[in-house]
């Protein structure tokens, strides 16, 4: 009996799929996803308030060392601190929402849980994060050296912006790529970091329209919230983080996989 157990468990895992489902998404699909976020902006302000501080703090904390250390501190401490944190801090907020759509009262002790049942996913994730910004950085290093900009020669400096330009989307299109809806989905899912982020970027390259859309909306209200001098961060990263959540439960089917508890 417990043989036939194991074999119903290891024929269900052989039938899931390596790269979840994903449904085909209207240009209008972000406008939603926002909606539904600032609903739970409204149903969750305190939680939303006090992840967004900590937003802020650490924001604050990391232009203060820029300040303080110079451009390379600032890059040593992304990569060593701020990449492994944000992770975690995007799991609790997502917790907020998953917990709102099951008709359950957020709480703080809840994300903190989840958090910690997904921190070697989160690990995994930012690992990859590191070295995807390493590589970028030593792209950007080398395009400096190949494409040298005379001074006072327009079309050089012109020539040195559309490549560095051009080099820095590639890594930015995969960032994002890998990045949209792996981390809801190990929120919400007991599933690996690989299927979680492959799935991603299928799901983005199967809706390249509607997701270049959502990538120019994030940026947009990102960069508002370091113009009005991080306050508005404490706002727009967890309304951005639910509305995230929402944006995966509506493109990926990852019903397969057991939902974590």
């Amino acid at each position: 009996m417990e043989s036939e157990q194991h074999s119903e468990v290891v024929d269900k895992n052989n039938a899931r799929p390596f790269v979840v489902p994903c449904a085909d998404l209207g240009f209008e699909a972000p406008w939603r996803w926002l909606r539904a976020g600032w609903g739970d902006v409204r149903r969750a302000p305190g939680l939303t308030l006090l992840f967004g501080v900590v937003i802020l703090l650490v924001s604050v904390g990391v232009s203060i060392l820029a300040w303080e250390l110079g451009r390379f501190a600032l890059l040593a401490a992304l990569l060593s601190g701020f990449v492994f944190v944000a992770p975690l801090i995007a799991v609790g907020l997502y917790c907020v929402s998953r917990e709102l759509e099951a008709g359950r009262r957020p709480k703080l002790g809840k994300s903190f849980v989840l958090a910690r049942r997904v921190v070697g996913q989160a690990g995994v994730f930012a690992l990859m994060q590191l070295v995807i910004l390493l590589v970028w950085s030593r792209a950007g290093m080398l395009v400096t050296v190949f494409v040298p900009m005379p001074e006072g020669d327009l079309s050089a400096l012109l020539e040195f912006l559309a490549i560095g330009s051009a080099v820095g989307s590639v890594f930015a299109a995969f960032t994002f790529a890998t990045a949209a809806f792996s981390l809801p989905m190990i929120a919400d899912r007991d599933v690996d970091m690989v299927t979680a982020c492959v799935s991603s970027v299928n799901a983005v390259l199967r809706n390249k329209t509607t997701m270049l859309l959502w990538a120019a909306l994030i940026a947009m209200l990102t960069a508002v919230g370091f113009a009005t001098l991080y306050l508005g961060l404490v706002l727009i990263m967890p309304w951005l983080a639910y509305s995230t959540w929402h944006a995966y439960r509506e493109t990926l089917d990852a019903s397969t996989w057991p939902a974590l508890d």
